[in-house]
């Protein structure tokens, strides 16, 4: 590995960053009232890294608008650094409105046709940015539209030729890609070029088939190139398996439901935050990974606990608080 006293930042994330309308209530003639929270997987996986004590920075595109405005004051607030995300004079921000079931679970519907995110060029890159940084961190919606998926293979390949790691969340939404049959060659396309992948239940079986074993699915991962692969399975907690050799599942503790909106995005920060506090992120123990797990774990539940994904994300001392009540009180 490089020497990393000269990498600047810990994680950075490249690709969409949005404004969701979070489902609020509704006013007295019934009508839906709606929430408005920066959002987007790869912006709420670093502002988790940066609310946690993390050096976070995010690449990416908004519109010339008073949503762009918020997205950098809001990831700003959290010591992201903002300076990679480039302003476009042509599309407008993207927007999710999000629908949230009573028991938090959530569906999305998406203003980006295209999108500002989906317009970052090659061009638009901050190469001192991935020069410096440690672990990239992408998505597979990246990967619908060009240019951004030009855009997210030079940075990872920038990232790689520097001695950094790669962090890889596929991520399956149907309304933005031309089928499944043209998500799924292309979500697989980046396992070859991570290092950490974390994957939900829900996509492990688009990509690999259902009814798929959480170890095969992981050996299906690792064995495309990654080192590190976690496979988050809602209320049952979380799968591990490690090119070391060794695996496991981790329950989480029940709580209260509010929003699930950035659960899995909230453990993937929680996750590499902690790996990133190693000389090596990926030299670890089983007993230490799973450690690093059951912290994100802990990330995600108090996220999970209120509205928002951003807004929701917990600082260090909660999260430590969580842990030691949870050590205290097992049931």
């Amino acid at each position: 590995m490089p020497d990393m006293e000269k990498k600047k930042y810990d994680v950075t994330a490249l690709g969409e960053v949005l404004i969701d309308f979070t489902y609020s209530g509704t006013n007295d003639d019934g009508k839906k009232l709606y929430e408005e929270n920066p959002g987007g997987a790869p912006a709420n996986c670093v502002c988790a890294v940066a609310k946690l004590g993390g050096r976070g920075a995010f690449i990416g595109m908004t519109g010339r608008d008073s949503f762009g405005q918020d997205i950098r004051a809001v990831l700003g607030n959290l010591g992201v650094d903002t300076r990679g995300i480039r302003y476009s004079d042509r599309q407008h921000t993207t927007l999710a409105f999000v629908s949230l079931a009573e028991n938090g679970e959530r569906t999305f519907s998406f203003c980006r046709n295209p999108g500002a995110d989906t317009q970052i060029a090659p061009s638009d890159l901050d190469m001192d940015m991935l020069a410096r940084t440690r672990i990239l961190h992408i998505g597979s919606l990246s990967l619908t539209d060009e240019p951004a998926k030009s855009t997210t293979l030079k940075a990872v390949s920038l990232v790689k030729a520097a001695g950094g790691l790669v962090s890889y969340d596929p991520n399956y939404r149907a309304s933005l890609w031309h089928g499944r049959d043209d998500a799924i060659p292309l979500m697989k396309s980046i396992f070859p070029l991570a290092d950490i992948v974390k994957i939900s239940e829900e996509e492990m079986e688009l990509l690999f088939g259902k009814g798929l074993s959480y170890e095969d699915g992981a050996r299906q991962v690792l064995g495309r190139g990654p080192s590190l692969v976690t496979i988050t399975l809602g209320s049952k907690g979380v799968y591990y398996a490690a090119k070391q050799g060794f695996s496991g599942q981790l329950a989480v503790r029940k709580v209260k439901v509010a929003d699930t909106t950035g659960a899995g995005d909230s453990f993937g920060g929680g996750l590499l935050y902690r790996l990133s506090r190693r000389e090596n992120p990926l030299t670890f123990t089983k007993e230490e990974l799973e450690q690093d797990v059951s912290f994100a774990n802990a990330v995600a539940s108090l996220c999970v606990m209120k509205r928002g994904a951003i807004p929701a994300l917990p600082d260090l001392a909660q999260v430590q608080d969580f842990l030691r009540d949870q050590q205290a009180n097992p049931s």
